[in-house]
């Protein structure tokens, strides 16, 4: 068994960077004026969306790894999908904030943060495997109706982005809110040992 310290720390850098990343895509105003800083708040509200997503999976991951006592291999790739999908979140936060009403960027936003919870969960069925029944995680993870949810929830909002992109920008957003309380599950099955 590896031990988890390096995946929590390389994970941690990759995220601040992300985050960066998301603050370097603002573009100044072209003049001094309020209607000038205006403009900006479509992209200011979606990076405020889309900070918010990375935040609940930073938090999220940490507790999880918290509550493992190693990785494997297969894990290590899990956490490098999640990563990937993660590192997606400046590029299409970026578009949609250029195009917060059009079906493609709305789309493929949605896209982006289905796979980020598909490769959530494929993390944390690889960690509940590696832990065992009994582990910690698979006490927590039992129910996981908030993440099907979540996950139904993106799918929904992606073919309403063809018809109805407030839909789905309200989809998004109801989604961040309902995970913005972090997941006491894990901190619930940590206190049970």
């Amino acid at each position: 068994m590896m031990g988890k310290g390096r995946v929590e720390a390389f994970s941690d850098g990759v995220i601040a960077i992300i985050i960066t990343i998301m603050v370097l895509e603002f573009k100044t105003p072209e003049d001094a004026s309020l209607p000038a800083l205006l403009h900006l708040a479509p992209h200011v509200a979606i990076y405020a969306m889309s900070f918010v997503y990375v935040g609940i999976y930073w938090n999220n991951h940490h507790h999880m790894l918290h509550a493992v006592k190693g990785v494997s291999g297969g894990i290590l790739w899990a956490n490098l999908h999640l990563l990937f999908w993660l590192s997606l979140v400046p590029f299409v936060s970026d578009w949609m904030g250029e195009h917060y009403l059009s079906p493609w960027p709305v789309a493929l936003y949605g896209v982006v943060l289905f796979m980020n919870g598909v490769a959530y969960g494929i993390l944390a069925w690889r960690l509940v495997r590696h832990e065992g029944p009994d582990s910690v995680l698979a006490r927590a993870y039992r129910n996981d109706r908030k993440m099907i949810g979540s996950v139904a929830a993106y799918g929904i909002a992606i073919a309403a982005a063809w018809v109805l992109p407030v839909l789905s920008l309200a989809l998004y957003a109801g989604v961040a809110l309902a995970w913005l309380v972090p997941d006491r599950r894990i901190e619930k099955a940590l206190h049970m040992t």
